[in-house]
């Protein structure tokens, strides 16, 4: 994966990543939030990928139902976000492998968003 610092304003950082066919996109942002040591941030992606694993919260049972696609599929639109969790940057976004690329926007905010475990619901959630 390569990235780039696009623009720097009254305390935002804006990123442009590209990654290479065969990474895991997860992985790639996770090591890119803790690289640059991102407390706070929204993303967004266009491209493509080799499979993709997809998710939606069951709350009767507490945990992610997982959905695996195992097949070339268009990323039209990706969005996710970058929180703290245990003193570490947090992803929240699909897990995927890159083929042949998706373009990906970070944007920092210059606020920090910290996320915690909710006992009622099970999930990590923003704190405000």
């Amino acid at each position: 994966m390569k990235s780039k610092r696009i623009e720097e304003r009254e305390g935002e950082r804006t990123f442009a990543l590209v990654f290479e066919p065969g990474d895991e996109a997860m992985a790639g942002l996770r090591a890119f939030a803790k690289e640059e040591n991102l407390a706070a941030a929204r993303l967004t992606a266009i491209g493509a990928f080799r499979d993709v694993t997809l998710g939606f919260f069951d709350p009767g049972r507490k945990e992610y139902h997982k959905i695996v696609l195992g097949e070339q599929v268009e990323v039209l639109s990706l969005l996710g976000n970058v929180a703290v969790q245990e003193d570490r940057p947090a992803v929240h976004a699909l897990e995927a492998h890159v083929r042949p690329t998706p373009e990906v926007i970070v944007v920092e905010s210059p606020r920090h968003l910290h996320r915690y475990h909710d006992k009622e619901t099970g999930l990590a959630l923003l704190r405000i």
